[in-house]
């Protein structure tokens, strides 16, 4: 399974779409690792430098509707072969969501308040994120920056988490059918 968790790139920004997440002219290729260094080429936030910012980091936080615009699996295809495999707001397309899930990749939804304290406590700082998932349903993203660590809670439903334990849609349905 997937490692879940890493180091945070936040994005202070709302809707980033499809097509900063992965520019268009880039659909034609034919292998996922194709799309890797071209993740987030165009998203234009003042003092982001893909080339730097990306490198090692495994988890997104950023703000509402993130992926919207175009419906594309290449989207969440880039963020996987760059090693993201989680990213944090406080709601995101529909497709996008969906396409995360039939990806094995998580897209948690957390209140626009946690979000804020998030970026108010630990943007500016190097931070360690950690999915805690438990047996009873309850989940928790957990922030770590030093000796600084909050939680924060948020719902994974039980088709979801299939989803993400069988690595996505196909892995789910061999397993099913």
């Amino acid at each position: 399974m997937k490692q879940f968790g890493g180091q945070v790139l936040f994005l202070d920004r709302s809707d980033i779409n499809t097509d900063e997440i992965i520019p268009a002219k880039y659909l034609t290729e034919l292998s996922k690792q194709a799309l890797q260094p071209y993740l987030l080429e165009d998203l234009k936030l003042d003092g982001f430098n893909p080339k730097s910012d990306i490198a090692g980091k495994k988890v997104i936080i950023t703000r509402e509707n993130f992926g919207c615009g175009s419906s594309r699996e290449h989207a969440p295809w880039a963020l996987e072969v760059n090693g993201i495999y989680t990213v944090v707001a406080p709601n995101f397309a529909r497709i996008f969501r969906q396409n995360m899930f039939n990806n094995g990749l998580m897209a948690i939804e957390i209140d626009k308040k946690s979000i804020a304290d998030m970026f108010r406590t630990f943007a500016d700082k190097d931070t360690e994120c950690k999915i805690v998932i438990n047996d009873d349903g309850s989940a928790k993203v957990k922030l770590i920056a030093g000796s600084l660590s909050k939680s924060y809670p948020f719902h994974l439903d039980d088709f979801e988490k299939s989803l993400v334990e069988n690595e996505g849609w196909v892995g789910f349905a061999e397993k099913k059918y």
